[in-house]
């Protein structure tokens, strides 16, 4: 029976057995949303690009638009910053006391006139 409808379809597209493939998943496979949808419920269009389905837009009834979902990308976390390390870089193991403290805040509070 399927075999039938295949043939059929095959002969009234006039398509090879590669792109009868791909209209079969094409069609089958892809959700359909509409302009409208997109407007006013856009959570569940959003899941289905989350759960890796591409979806097909349409505008008054007509194809309009295919959303596909970006492939995830292999990144790696951004590394993360040894503030102490950086410290001991910058002063090198300084330690101010209380007045080179206010010396220095003193100064900056100057130069900021």
């Amino acid at each position: 029976m399927v075999r039938k409808a295949v043939r059929t379809l095959r002969v009234r597209l006039c398509l090879c057995p590669l792109d009868l493939n791909r209209f079969l998943i094409d069609k089958t496979l892809m959700k359909t949303a509409t302009v409208a949808d997109l407007r006013n419920d856009f959570r569940r269009v959003s899941a289905w690009l989350d759960n890796g389905e591409t979806v097909e837009i349409s505008k008054r009834g007509k194809p309009y638009a295919r959303l596909l979902p970006l492939a995830a990308a292999q990144t790696e976390p951004a590394p993360k910053i040894d503030f102490a390390a950086q410290r001991l870089a910058t002063w090198k193991g300084r330690h101010f006391s209380n007045e080179e403290v206010a010396a220095m805040r003193q100064a900056e509070l100057e130069g900021e006139d």
